[in-house]
């Protein structure tokens, strides 16, 4: 249970035992045909077989309550580009190229301006991405969606589809105690944990508008609204290289965690080289009294992406994906101790419920 999660209204545990309800009932689907889905529940992506030799991975995902903070920083030009990051940067991770997202954005009111504002950050992200985003629904639910202050409330969320050989998967099965782990830094929380960071920084923090010092002129409003990275045309160019990727990791809510993902009972990871933390979670931190254990548990801590790749190819995935990604660096090893994911220090971190 991470305690200063919970009391901000997060109940992990509670997650996990909904999202072993959801799967419990969902695997009892008959279609009268074989199953098309090729890769366990739990990965990053869903994958169905189309032909022998071809396979499609597909996402979806939300932005969460970083909206609320859109909502009420009147700031909604690059939330888009959090909506396409959350799903390309989960396609990615087995191998796929992601080329297209359908989003679903629910209102309190149809504003066109407020539409083609959000609009803006969608197609910013879509650029970035090199996806495309051929259609989606528009849906107006003033009885469901109310906004942060009404009536401007909405939700976004979508779904990200790529193409990929299934020779070419990549799943984290031929991951070795002693791979190397390559992080890539986040731009700051990106999409997790912010019912947590507003908690601490805006409801019984500071306030939005406000400045700290560790921040360096930055108001916290900048700081949490910051869009997430995507990581997509990195990672193909990596995959692209010749370089023997064994595992990708899109590092979300769980924090560290997430690594487990990529060999459930099989191997554990040790992260002794942390990439630098940006400085709006030692502030969550500090005003929070939030520990180091939940911090590494709930946020990406400054690593949004991790490659997985044996020793021999550390300098050159490193190479590869710095020319995109500035301050990519090992952070770490993967270990024979199942499951297990420490930080630095040797602090030990908890488990995700994403499936």
């Amino acid at each position: 249970m991470s305690d200063a999660y919970a009391a901000a209204g997060v109940d992990t545990d509670q997650a996990d035992r909904g999202v072993a309800s959801l799967v419990g009932v969902l695997a009892g689907i008959e279609t009268g045909s074989p199953s098309r889905s090729i890769v366990r529940s739990g990965h990053y992506a869903s994958v169905l077989k189309l032909t022998d030799e071809l396979a499609l991975a597909c996402s979806t995902d939300g932005v969460g309550s970083k909206l609320v903070l859109a909502e009420q920083a009147d700031r909604l030009e690059t939330v888009g580009i959090d909506c396409i990051a959350m799903n390309v940067n989960d396609v990615v991770c087995v191998g796929a190229e992601p080329i297209a997202m359908l989003d679903y954005l629910a209102v309190e009111q149809a504003d066109p301006v407020a539409l083609a504002r959000i609009a803006e950050g969608l197609r910013a992200g879509a650029t970035d991405a090199g996806i495309e985003i051929p259609g989606g629904e528009l849906a107006v639910i003033p009885e469901l969606i109310r906004g942060h202050p009404s009536p401007h409330g909405f939700d976004l969320c979508g779904s990200a589809f790529g193409p990929v050989r299934i020779d070419d998967l990549i799943l984290g099965d031929r991951i070795e105690a002693g791979d190397a782990l390559v992080g890539m830094p986040s731009s700051g929380v990106h999409s997790n944990g912010y019912t947590l960071a507003r908690r601490v920084l805006v409801d019984d923090g500071p306030g939005m508008d406000a400045a700290p010092a560790e921040l360096g002129g930055a108001t916290i409003a900048d700081a949490l609204l910051e869009p997430t990275v995507i990581y997509v045309r990195a990672v193909m160019e990596l995959i692209r290289s010749g370089v023997d990727v064994r595992g990708l990791a899109h590092i979300t809510g769980g924090g560290l965690t997430n690594l487990t993902r990529l060999t459930p009972g099989r191997l554990g990871y040790e992260v002794d080289r942390p990439l630098p933390v940006p400085a709006v979670f030692g502030l969550i931190e500090k005003l929070g009294n939030v520990p180091p254990e939940e911090m590494w548990e709930v946020f990406n801590m400054g690593c949004g992406f991790v490659a997985v790749v044996p020793p021999a190819d550390l300098d050159e995935t490193v190479a590869v994906l710095s020319a995109r990604h500035p301050g990519t660096a090992r952070i770490g090893t993967v270990t024979d101790r199942p499951d297990e994911t420490t930080g630095p220090g040797g602090i030990r971190v908890g488990a995700v419920r994403d499936r």
